[in-house]
């Protein structure tokens, strides 16, 4: 595996492109949004490439941790990162010699994560392939330069910001919770932000039309939570006008980040790499990448061709990732007895589905 990492003549970037290719492919969706995010590892020492004190959702506090940025090609039929950027902090790219150490090139310079999430998004497109909308968090949201360039590009985006963002409209700029607070009960709409694993994820939404000089329709978009109150807020931008159903639809999609993250490093070790230079990250993450694009095809399929019986639970990445480890990776004689204890799980989980959402209905009601 470290020859593989470390010495072995292979193109991690070539791999890259091909898993790109594959996803789009296989999981094409003309309403498919690309989502952008970054994620952490904790790591300890300070010779690992990209490491330095930061905060990182993996631990959700500061910690000593590497970051790396993923956009995230998320469709109807399914989901999977499609790209990949390790941030490589101020601290690395004024030291030449700690960079020339971790096997960064001389010319390594910094850029912000929205620099690397342009970068790839600019990627994706320059590939020949086209998506109608992108969305992030605040940290992307925050950002005028990435706004700039979708607009640019012609790309519609839902990008959250933060509560104190100031918008303009036509009476001036206001803070983003200031215009919240002055939309009327009658605004505010019922809508679900999409299936979730508790059920739909239904939020109360309203939008707001802003005064911006760039071309298209620009909005912001706000989100309140049905039983706490807690307001969200993003920035929309689209060359046509959208409607409230599509931006909420767009703005949902975030949460594939999360699911693509979790299925990577649980099924498909993202996180487990214990390297240190540069160029045995990219390797490593690249073969992480193509390993979770194929659970997320052949689960695609599976649900495209293979009608689900009403007391099963469609086939998930991880049950896929077991029978194929069973059935594939380590041949068993009793194939029949692991296929049969799958369909045992899968109706034991559609079953215990069946009672929450019977549980959700009854308190909406």
């Amino acid at each position: 595996m470290h020859h593989l990492l470390s010495r072995a003549v292979w193109d991690a970037d070539g791999v890259r492109d091909d898993v790109r290719e594959y996803v789009v492919e296989h999981l094409h969706d003309e309403a498919a949004v690309l989502v952008v995010d970054e994620t952490g590892d904790v790591k300890k020492g300070t010779r690992t490439v990209g490491v330095q004190r930061q905060y990182t959702g993996t631990a959700g506090r500061i910690e000593n941790s590497q970051a790396a940025v993923y956009p995230v090609y998320a469709g109807m039929r399914g989901h999977a990162a499609v790209d990949r950027e390790l941030h490589i902090p101020r601290s690395w790219t004024c030291d030449p010699d700690r960079c020339r150490a971790a096997g960064l090139g001389e010319d390594t310079a910094f850029a912000t994560k929205p620099d690397l999430a342009r970068t790839m998004i600019e990627r994706f497109l320059d590939a020949g392939h086209h998506v109608g909308w992108v969305t992030g968090d605040e940290v992307y949201g925050g950002n005028p330069k990435l706004r700039t360039a979708l607009q640019e590009r012609g790309i519609g985006y839902v990008l959250a910001v933060a509560c104190s963002a100031e918008v303009p409209t036509g009476a001036g700029k206001f803070r983003a919770d200031a215009l919240a607070a002055k939309v009327p009960k009658r605004a505010w709409q019922k809508l679900s932000a999409g299936r979730g694993a508790k059920g739909q994820r239904f939020y109360d939404w309203a939008v707001i039309d802003l005064a911006e000089p760039a071309p298209g329709r620009h909005q912001l978009l706000i989100r309140r939570n049905r039983s706490t109150g807690e307001l969200a807020h993003y920035r929309c931008h689209s060359t046509t006008p959208a409607s409230l159903a599509t931006l909420v639809r767009v703005a949902g999609s975030r949460w594939r980040v999360e699911e693509t993250f979790q299925s990577e490093k649980g099924l498909a070790g993202l996180d487990e790499h214990q390297v240190r230079r540069y160029p045995s990250w990219a390797r490593w993450v690249t073969l992480a990448m193509p390993a979770h694009a194929f659970l997320a095809v052949v689960r695609a399929d599976e649900h495209a061709h293979r009608p689900t019986p009403d007391d099963l639970i469609p086939l998930s990445c991880n049950e896929i990732c077991r029978l194929f480890i069973a059935l594939v990776v380590r041949p068993v004689r009793d194939a029949a007895h692991r296929l049969a204890w799958s369909d045992w799980r899968r109706r034991h989980q559609a079953r215990s589905r069946t009672s929450h959402y019977r549980r959700q209905a009854a308190s909406q009601t």
